[in-house]
């Protein structure tokens, strides 16, 4: 193969060779990918039907469980697919839109993620400025600000890689595909190119990083000198889901970027694979609506409501 133009199709990476194990693999996903399903869907009905949760940190977190339904639906469905119909192929169109819509969707929930803590830390550090700051208009700008940097980063990303003369193969040794994986496939040096962007990119990761860092140490500090324990403990509960998330985000996916060679495997590079592509977007809602009174309520006016709704339906067939 000479270069990209000329695949049709590529390989990806099959969870398992029997057919056993591949069906249990499909179970398994299916139960994930429901779960991540219902649990975002319900967030993002509640804080859409609830005026109470019309405020800057529930806005955020319905673009976080937009972003989380887009992100695992853009890996999770082909894989599933995959080891139902016992195959390893994706076409060549459909790598490209994988990537892009990953790539897309991952680096949006970063940036939001970046968002959240100004929003977090405005809340409290300067909360007579909170309405002044964190406006209707101010947080759809932020937003927006987040999708429209990562859209653009994407774009230049996917172009960019697959741009590059691809002689290696058609075999990609990850279970949905990614840059990485893709630029092994390069029998070239274009992909130093990539690797221009990528060092561009790593830098604003960086930044956005360090934000966070010092946003919640600023945090962490104003709220130590909150004199009631009622009040730390209330502010606390503001911002320990969003640690939580951050967290869980940023150390499986800086594992896996910065792991030694030493170290890596097919198949731990698949397990990481799953636990920052996969975990996070379906434990997200959990995180968000364990300590969360406000959130919890509408979840059980959302389920109430629907569950009541289709009682009706149900006796109105009926009769």
């Amino acid at each position: 193969m000479s270069n990209g133009s000329s695949l049709n199709e590529f390989l990806l990476l099959a969870f398992a060779d029997s057919r056993e194990l591949q069906l249990l693999h499909f179970l398994l996903f299916l139960a994930i990918y429901l779960a991540a399903l219902l649990g975002n869907s319900l967030i993002i009905t509640a804080v859409a039907c609830d005026h109470h949760l019309h405020t800057p940190m529930y806005f955020f977190l319905l673009n976080l469980s937009v972003l989380d339904l887009g992100s695992i639906s853009t890996t999770v469905p082909k894989s599933m697919a995959n080891s139902l119909w016992d195959t390893r192929a994706i076409s060549y169109l459909g790598c490209a839109a994988q990537v892009f819509f990953f790539f897309f969707l991952f680096a949006s929930e970063f940036y939001l993620l970046t968002v959240m803590a100004y929003d977090r830390f405005v809340a409290i550090c300067r909360p007579l400025h909170y309405g002044t700051l964190m406006g209707n208009r101010a947080c759809v700008r932020m937003a927006a600000a987040a999708w429209a940097s990562a859209f653009l980063n994407a774009l230049l990303h996917t172009a960019n890689t697959f741009s590059i003369p691809l002689c290696l193969g058609n075999v990609v040794d990850q279970f949905f595909c990614e840059i990485p994986q893709i630029l092994k496939l390069s029998c070239s040096d274009s992909y130093l190119r990539e690797a221009g962007f990528v060092v561009v990119t790593s830098c604003l990761s960086l930044g956005c990083f360090i934000f966070i860092v010092l946003s919640y140490v600023q945090i962490f500090t104003a709220v130590l000198r909150i004199p009631s324990k009622q009040g730390r403990h209330k502010a606390f509960s503001m911002c320990l889901p969003h640690l939580a998330v951050v967290s869980l985000f940023l150390s499986t996916l800086m594992y896996a970027v910065l792991k030694p060679p030493s170290v890596s495997s097919p198949a731990l590079d698949l397990a990481l694979a799953v636990l920052y592509s996969v975990v996070p977007p379906t434990l997200n809602p959990l995180i968000y609506s364990m300590r969360n009174k406000e959130l919890k309520d509408a979840l059980r006016k959302v389920i109430s409501w629907t569950f009541f709704s289709r009682g009706n339906i149900a006796i109105a067939l009926h009769k």
